[in-house]
């Protein structure tokens, strides 16, 4: 079976998009939501200094390490979402729901792909071997952690969501819409995904190789996405990731503050991501593989 073959929702899905195709429309509407995204933060942030000076210093300095400070940090990527919402009204005359996809299969790939993983995630942790060989420190209190729970869990997909609209949405959708070649449509965005989580100052020597993983999982998002014509399986894989990394088990110097645990190793330790990274690039692709099986139709 042909790529054209296997990405046949994509195609139909960006085949009324080619009149508003243009490449100077796309760049127009990248700056547009770098932008609308950086007006809207900064109001955010200057309200927030206006009526909890207090409050936004913390946010400011906890880096996420606080419960109120990740969960303001997650939520303003809302502002990524109704920053492409604007430009593709303005610039391709079209709406949101257009960049998601169907609303009803979407809603059902998004499920049927949670369900997936939440099973492949029992399974992982029933078979040998047990254990995951790291010590992990409390972090919440687990009641704290479970009245919280239901606003980390919407924090999370506000944040996930955001991102696939964004690069497996609207950059991918533009792309594909404009040039038919895989290789433009899918790496383009997976590129400036992994160029978005290269972060030298918090990670050191593992900043590129946090990178490769981010590149490597927006590649799987991508064909994901142009396989089902929509974002409900790379929205499910996305949230399933972050939720377990940000909600159960975190790093302790950054983003921890709505975790229930912490390991024992900061991001810029080079030994232990060396050896973490490999099982987690593997859990990755059995993750997509379980998504991909999920969508079948």
């Amino acid at each position: 079976m042909t790529l054209r073959n296997v990405y046949q929702a994509q195609a139909r899905q960006v085949a009324a998009l080619r009149s508003t195709a243009q490449p100077w429309r796309l760049l127009a509407g990248a700056a547009l939501v770098l932008a609308t995204v950086f007006a809207l933060n900064l109001a955010i942030m200057q309200t927030l200094r206006s009526l909890a000076p207090g409050f936004a210093r913390d946010i400011a300095l906890a880096n996420g390490g606080t419960p109120g400070s990740l969960l303001v940090l997650l939520t303003t990527f809302a502002c990524i979402t109704l920053a492409v919402a604007l430009t593709v009204r303005l610039l391709h005359r079209r709406g949101l729901a257009s960049v998601i996809g169907p609303a009803p299969r979407a809603l059902r790939d998004f499920l049927r792909v949670l369900g997936a993983l939440a099973l492949l995630g029992v399974v992982l942790w029933v078979l040998p071997p047990w254990g995951t060989g790291l010590t992990l420190t409390p972090n919440l209190a687990p009641g704290l952690w479970l009245m919280l729970l239901p606003l980390s869990l919407a924090a999370v997909l506000i944040q996930t969501s955001a991102e696939e609209i964004l690069f497996r949405g609207y950059l991918q959708q533009q792309l594909a819409a404009r040039f038919a070649n895989p290789l433009i449509w899918m790496v383009l965005p997976s590129v400036l995904f992994a160029l978005g989580h290269y972060l030298p100052a918090q990670a050191g020597p593992n900043a590129w190789m946090i990178a490769a993983w981010s590149g490597m999982f927006g590649l799987l998002m991508a064909d994901l996405t142009a396989r089902a014509g929509n974002l409900g399986p790379a929205v499910a894989v996305h949230f399933a990731n972050n939720l377990s990394s940000l909600l159960i088990v975190s790093l302790p110097d950054a983003m921890n503050g709505l975790s229930l645990y912490t390991v024992g190793f900061r991001m810029d330790d080079p030994d232990a991501i060396g050896r973490w990274l490999p099982v987690e690039f593997a859990t990755m692709i059995v993750g997509w593989l379980a998504a991909r099986l999920a969508i079948r139709r």
